[in-house]
């Protein structure tokens, strides 16, 4: 009896770990990438970018926010040495990502870690953290699974956001805007959910909305985010320690 359920629990740890898993995982995402991608094909189209142009981007940079900002620079007329450095500023963030997941992938070998690094993205990203709750390590095969179904997805997402691009000028109409921040919304749930901590979690969200809300009549809204990021992670470290 107790070896049964000894190899149960090994056949569910190891499905949990699988590519098969990372694929699945990654479904509450792919609406957002359909819609930020589609958008993003749309820009690029708008733009005056080709299909193959948009591709490429898509291909190599896979960065939502940094190929808006290309085709909006493109459309500007910026210099190359512009773009390239605005995109590198912008990227920086992934560093941040890659080592807040980098002690789950300690066992792997320089290479495996950079394959992974570079097919990580914000969303994926959230994924995966709320994957560690209680747990040491994340699989190799379960990450794969998730970053690889999203490149694809974006991928196509992009693509005919490029094809349709003709027949919608105006993205926001549709509320595409908006996939984003809701895909991210429904990320924080599930991770709130998972962890069991709802007091802690939710004052913590609520002082990020109020310090968001002060800064932003002093600080541009994106340093007003940052300011809110850190000062409320910090807070909820403060308060996870203390207790």
């Amino acid at each position: 009896m107790q070896e049964n359920i000894q190899l149960h629990k090994q056949d569910v740890n190891i499905r949990e770990d699988s590519f098969l898993q990372g694929v699945k995982d990654c479904i509450p995402t792919l609406l957002g990438y359909l819609s930020i991608g589609f958008a993003a094909g749309v820009v690029g189209n708008t733009s005056g970018l080709s299909i193959v142009e948009i591709t490429l981007m898509s291909l190599l940079i896979y960065a939502g926010s940094a190929q808006f900002i290309v085709s909006g620079m493109i459309a500007s007329h910026g210099s190359p040495a512009s773009i390239i450095l605005t995109v590198f500023i912008v990227n920086l963030r992934h560093l941040l990502l890659s080592a807040a997941l980098s002690p789950y992938f300690s066992r792997l070998t320089p290479v495996k870690t950079l394959l992974i690094g570079s097919l990580l993205t914000d969303e994926t990203f959230g994924v995966a953290i709320n994957k560690t709750t209680n747990k040491n390590h994340l699989s190799e095969k379960w990450m794969h699974g998730l970053n690889i179904t999203a490149y694809l997805n974006w991928i196509v997402a992009t693509l005919a956001g490029a094809f349709l691009g003709q027949w919608i000028t105006n993205p926001e109409k549709f509320g595409l805007d908006f996939a984003l921040p809701a895909m991210f919304i429904g990320l924080l749930v599930i991770q709130i959910v998972s962890r069991g901590k709802f007091t802690k979690d939710i004052v913590v969200a609520i002082s990020a909305v109020v310090i968001v809300l002060g800064t932003s009549f002093f600080l541009s809204g994106s340093m007003a985010i940052i300011a809110a990021t850190v000062i409320a992670a910090t807070l909820g470290m403060v308060v996870e320690k203390w207790k």
